[in-house]
């Protein structure tokens, strides 16, 4: 055997990234491996919110709602460089939810999560002021409440670095083509999806976190066919040209009861979304379909003076939500709660199967998967993960703006754009990602938008970056404004910079 763990982790997402973390941290062996890139499908296809889930109340959610609310000042304080607060407008649609039913949610919402920082509701008029200029003329009153953004494909790498850190094994490009049950534990064989080459793997426990292929892991890998546990649900985004110059998000109901965001984006964009629709098919091949294209493009229109218009986007997203098919008649009525289901019957050794959760929720989800794990293995564990940080996230909240002043002054070459970016994705690891640059000059080679090799150097060294995408649109999302030539030269650049790490390790 290659490796002997007390934990297996199938897939490289949010929530199998969380429970790998909370169960090193614990002092257990940890082997995950993930089929792609870290954070490749659903967890990078997500609105980007720390958020309670305001829509969630109308279907009763009232445990999972509390639960959201209650995590969203945890997850700020443990990573403020990539989550941030934010304010939201929910204009006031006459026909719709009537205004004492959102006046009513809202204060739930205020409420029931413990909230200590974030500021509360307050009815705003949207008649006069920056608030309601982009609106159209017929929405007179709103609601602003609090939330959060988070960089939900940062979220995941970092958790997984913290993982590593702790001495969990984290693999990509990695899949398991065999798991099955030998004596107390588990015999399973991991793949190199770039070399073909095979190793076996001896672990007490197995955790099938692979998201919308958590039923394929069932079938294929475990040999247990025709299992339906999960009800895909596909969501998709737009990313258009700023719609507006203030910093709020605005919320918007529609006829169909359904909602979507309006979000400020990487300084120069507005992010609409998301939809709820069925998906059939392989969850690798999803992408946006021209009804929902123009389905958000009408949704915004309504609500803003200046129509969204489909010649308008400059990107677009889509992700596959795993839901547990709770039976719901419609997609965006099934519950977004999450189901742990453990398989442990007779002494067998532990098989834990994750379905649906949020990125909101995953530090709970894993506490209560550890939980489950160190009962049916008998071993013990502490929690430990809600006072703690993230790599670049030992700062408090209210310090962000100061640590992108003293990062500033430290690179005083760059420009400060550049350098409030690097503190938004890395905190106070800026330094490292640099490598202690003392000019321009020392950055290496320039791809544009403000990344430079030794940047790129770094992800692909210490964030298992692999190629152009990862870093673009992972790691970063400057894939927004980059050129084709630009995108070229970074990938032969990889390229090459991983094939010399090759050379050595084989001379080596």
């Amino acid at each position: 055997m290659d490796h002997d763990v007390d934990i297996f982790i199938i897939g490289g997402g949010i929530n199998g990234c969380g429970i790998a973390r909370d169960a090193s941290g614990r002092g257990h062996s940890v082997y995950l491996c993930e089929m792609s890139d870290l954070a490749s499908g659903t967890s990078s296809g997500s609105t980007k919110l720390v958020h309670g889930g305001l829509r969630y109340l109308e279907h009763y959610e009232f445990r999972l709602v509390r639960e959201a609310l209650s995590e969203r000042e945890s997850l700020w304080a443990m990573a403020p460089h990539i989550i941030k607060p934010l304010r939201f407008v929910l204009p006031y649609h006459k026909g719709l939810r009537p205004a004492w039913l959102l006046r009513l949610g809202l204060f739930l919402y205020d409420h029931i999560g413990g909230r200590k920082l974030l500021p509360a509701t307050k009815t705003v008029g949207l008649s006069k002021g920056h608030l309601g200029e982009p609106l159209a003329d017929m929405f007179k009153t709103g609601f602003e409440y609090s939330d959060c953004w988070v960089d939900d494909a940062r979220l995941v790498v970092l958790n997984a670095m913290h993982a590593r850190e702790q001495g969990a094994i984290i693999e990509t490009r990695t899949r398991c083509v065999d798991a099955k049950r030998e004596g107390s534990g588990w015999s399973l064989t991991v793949r190199d999806i770039n070399t073909g080459s095979e190793k076996k793997i001896r672990a007490r426990s197995l955790v099938n976190a692979a998201g919308p292929w958590v039923d394929q892991v069932l079938g294929r890998t475990c040999g247990k066919n025709d299992v339906n546990n999960v009800r895909l649900v596909q969501g998709s985004h737009i990313v258009v040209p700023r719609l507006y110059d203030h910093d709020r998000c605005y919320i918007f109901q529609n006829a169909d009861n359904r909602i979507i965001f309006a979000i400020p984006y990487q300084q120069d964009f507005t992010l609409i979304g998301t939809t709820d629709r069925e998906y059939e098919g392989d969850p690798s091949d999803v992408c946006i379909t021209e009804g929902e294209i123009s389905y958000l493009c009408d949704a915004a229109s309504e609500y803003f003076k200046r129509p969204v218009l489909k010649e308008n986007l400059v990107w677009d997203y889509s992700g596959v939500r795993p839901l547990f098919d709770d039976g719901a008649s419609k997609a965006q009525e099934a519950t977004r709660d999450y189901v742990l289901q453990l398989e442990s019957e007779n002494g067998a050794a532990p098989l834990l199967n994750i379905f649906g959760g949020k990125i909101t929720t995953y530090r709970r989800l894993a506490e209560s998967a550890l939980s489950e794990l160190e009962e049916a293995l008998s071993i013990s564990g502490t929690s430990w993960t809600e006072k703690s940080t993230l790599p670049g996230g030992d700062f408090l909240p209210t310090e962000f703006d100061d640590v992108v002043v003293s990062t500033c002054q430290k690179f005083e070459f760059l420009d400060h754009n550049v350098v409030h970016r690097l503190v938004s994705l890395y905190g106070t690891l800026v330094p490292r990602v640099l490598d202690d640059a003392r000019s321009v000059d020392d950055l290496g080679k320039h791809f544009g938008a403000g990344l430079y090799e030794n940047e790129v150097r770094y992800l692909i060294d210490h964030e298992w970056a692999c190629n152009a995408a990862d870093i673009l649109w992972r790691r970063t999302k400057l894939g927004l404004f980059l050129n084709e030539d630009d995108v070229s030269q970074l990938d032969c650049w990889v390229h090459d910079y991983i094939k010399s790490l090759t050379d050595v390790r084989k001379m080596a």
